[in-house]
């Protein structure tokens, strides 16, 4: 399972999100923090940053998320691990890269030995659920430190330790039992599609809504932990709040048109040519991203009501309150919808932590995912765990500063969200090759972008002169410096995470 070993988080525990930080440790001031708080997560999937931060925020009817960024510390630039959910969630419940546990694709199971948060805080006295998605494994059982567990999908099987892991969600027993009929052709199960034409009484989002709110009654005496993992705004692009924002009103990317060069790996361009052809032209583009921003609005409705919950039985103030996602979305941004990209749209996600009694601010340089356990561990009061291969930042939410950071990203090979079989840019081979590829990356604190790959093309970006990413310098002959600097910075990191991957 991708070399996972207690020898080697041991040896990635000193790392820290740079992975050159040659022997900087985490925080050592938890151990001596008394107070003792609450955590609430909100997971969203596929929620891009500028969903929530920004000024194309201004565009989302999403004022419960706007208005919990406000009173929170906003990291403005948060990288996933691996831009695609399974491999993206391991890293943020666990603190591991995906190459560590071996979840480098969507069919992911998460190891038996590799401990998840709760594990890692050790501390009888928290109450912990975990509502929503998972898409580790088992979606139907409570574990890894998890005393409560409410699941929503049926559709993430898979061979989990030597056995086939499969079941009924607690959301499919729901529905059937006001009454629906399941469409799928076994007569058992819902298809994914079927929940997003229901009403939002009726809406996964709102089915976490009434769990999550019960489990803050019910444990409104205890300390606890509660993650809430909802399904959207992942495709299928469908929901309730449809037409919740004006379609004239929804803004494109900037880059909706651009038509990547030759200069650009193929995988890119095979995505930008699939998508091209299923949505035509800028008026489909702006369709389903009004159906995208709907999906944002009505989990806003959702969290403002679990928020008011939290605030009516006075736990705001002994909870910290966290919002991320497992990855963005392209959602127009170079003809191409969904993620697998390094794209900002595809690799960074909200990063945003409210944390009582500290003042709001915002950190504008480099953050990764990786360092989200020992963040988290931090603010608790917990003394870091060895198996974390970051660090933590919580100095930073104290109103701390610290040198910036490099930030690393990883790709690897799987099924993605489109099959693509002929093409006018590759014979059926190339395109073969070029979804086998692997990717290895690098965010520099002064604004540049590198990724390099085994089976297509690098990719090099001035990110403060070309913020979206439309010049591809890698081939251009003029940064031979930077790019080699970068270089010798991923295969640096490599080896000390024991990354054995070629690029």
């Amino acid at each position: 399972m991708g070399g996972f070993s207690k020898r080697s988080f041991l040896r990635a525990t000193v790392l820290g999100s740079t992975a050159i930080a040659f022997g900087i440790r985490a925080n050592s001031n938890a151990s001596k923090r008394a107070v003792k708080s609450n955590l609430l997560v909100f997971l969203p999937d596929e929620l891009r940053a500028d969903a929530i931060m920004g000024e194309a925020a201004r565009s989302v009817h999403a004022p419960n998320l706007h208005k919990l960024a406000s009173e929170s510390f906003v990291f403005e630039r948060a990288y996933v691990t691996q831009p695609i959910c399974s491999p993206s969630r391991s890293s943020l419940l666990t603190g591991t890269w995906p190459h560590q546990t071996g979840c480098t694709n969507n069919k992911g199971v998460l190891p038996l030995n590799a401990l998840c948060l709760p594990q890692m805080l050790a501390d009888q006295h928290y109450q912990t659920g975990y509502f929503g998605k998972w898409h580790l494994g088992d979606e139907f059982s409570a574990q890894r430190g998890f005393q409560e567990w409410v699941s929503i999908d049926d559709s993430f099987k898979t061979v989990e330790h030597g056995h086939k892991s499969g079941g009924t969600s607690d959301y499919t027993k729901f529905l059937i039992a006001h009454g629906y009929r399941p469409d799928r052709h076994d007569g058992k199960l819902f298809s994914l599609e079927f929940p997003s034409t229901l009403p939002f009484e009726f809406s996964k989002a709102k089915f976490l809504e009434n769990k999550a709110c019960d489990f803050l009654e019910r444990n409104r005496h205890k300390h606890f932990v509660l993650f809430v993992a909802f399904l959207e705004p992942h495709p299928p692009y469908n929901g309730p709040f449809n037409a919740e924002h004006r379609l004239e009103a929804v803004p494109l990317d900037s880059t909706v048109d651009n038509v990547f060069n030759e200069d650009l790996p193929l995988r890119s361009r095979l995505l930008q040519e699939f998508y091209r052809k299923q949505i035509r032209n800028a008026d489909g583009y702006r369709q389903i991203k009004q159906r995208y921003f709907g999906l944002i609005s009505e989990i806003d409705r959702s969290v403002g009501a679990i928020l008011a919950k939290l605030e009516d039985l006075g736990l705001a103030e002994r909870t910290i309150t966290v919002l991320t996602s497992d990855h963005g979305d392209m959602m127009s941004a170079h003809g191409i919808l969904g993620k697998q990209l390094m794209f900002e749209q595809s690799a960074s996600v909200p990063l945003v932590i409210r944390v009582p009694g500290e003042t709001p601010g915002r950190y504008s340089r480099p953050v990764s995912q990786i360092d989200f356990v020992p963040t988290i561990l931090d603010v608790l009061g917990k003394p870091p765990h060895g198996q974390c291969a970051g660090r933590s930042r919580a100095h930073l939410i104290r109103g701390e500063t610290a040198p910036a950071d490099f930030v690393f990203l990883q790709w690897s090979p799987g099924k993605g969200d489109v099959e693509i079989k002929t093409s006018a840019l590759a014979t059926k081979r190339e395109v073969q090759k070029c979804f086998s590829e692997t990717t290895r990356a690098v965010v520099s604190p002064d604004g540049w972008k590198l990724c390099l790959r085994d089976h297509d093309k690098n990719e090099l970006y001035n990110m403060k002169d070309d913020p979206d990413e439309l010049h591809n310098l890698y081939y251009s002959g003029s940064h031979h410096d930077t790019a080699a600097a970068l270089t010798r910075r991923i295969h640096q990191w490599q080896r000390l995470v024991r990354d054995r991957i070629t690029v």
